[in-house]
């Protein structure tokens, strides 16, 4: 389903991925570890075409992502991929409900219950009309997730999505993330510094200077 190939990304004489190669078939969930700043994020949004990469290719279900201009890109995401932002990325001047509806609308669909059961399984049930404002750092985090996964993406790309929740809410996102995964026969790349989150996943790889090591 998604195939980097030797990619390298950098910033300025800086090379923050170096030759990274990685396969995911449908139904995989894996975790990419690695210390502060080592570039998980960068990894994210190379393969999301966000970043373009400077050396090697990526394919997602035989499309080739390093080789598309941006238009062809914004559809790929639109329509095949979802992404939790570290940063959250919640719209302010929209309601919850909103927020999580957007990834449907953008596909001229509209499930007022796909957005109900997607914020009732992060537990945000009967949220719908609440301004961000009003919510933690914690439930923003939430939003998010329930925006990148309600419309079924085939892809998910997911950066510390547990970052700012508590223990419990933590362990409902990831089982949710990982019953996308396989129930669905999606794929989803975690980035994150928790062992036990990455734990969840059927492989786990650590993001160094040097490449991406397998770790299990």
């Amino acid at each position: 389903m998604l195939r980097l190939t030797g990619v390298t990304k950098r910033f300025g004489a800086r090379s923050v991925l170096n030759g990274v190669s990685l396969g995911i078939a449908p139904g995989e969930y894996v975790a990419v570890i690695g210390d502060s700043g080592i570039g998980k994020s960068t990894l994210l949004n190379v393969i999301a075409g966000l970043e373009p990469a400077d050396e090697g290719q990526i394919f997602f279900e035989n499309l080739p992502i390093t080789a598309m201009d941006d238009d062809a890109l914004t559809l790929l995401r639109r329509e095949k991929m979802g992404f939790v932002f570290q940063a959250f990325h919640v719209l302010p001047q929209l309601s919850v409900g909103q927020n999580v509806a957007l990834p449907l609308l953008l596909r001229n669909r509209s499930d007022a219950d796909a957005v109900r059961r997607m914020l009732a399984a992060v537990g945000l049930e009967g949220r719908e009309g609440s301004p961000p404002r009003e919510l933690s750092g914690g439930e923003l985090q939430r939003v998010a997730i329930a925006r990148a996964l309600v419309g079924e993406p085939r892809l998910v790309l997911a950066d510390e999505p547990t970052g700012n929740l508590d223990p419990e809410n933590a362990r409902n996102v990831l089982a949710l993330l990982k019953d996308l995964v396989k129930t669905r026969g999606a794929a989803a790349i975690l980035a994150t510094h928790s062992e036990h989150a990455a734990a969840q996943t059927d492989r786990r790889y650590r993001l160094t200077a040097e490449g991406l090591e397998r770790l299990d």
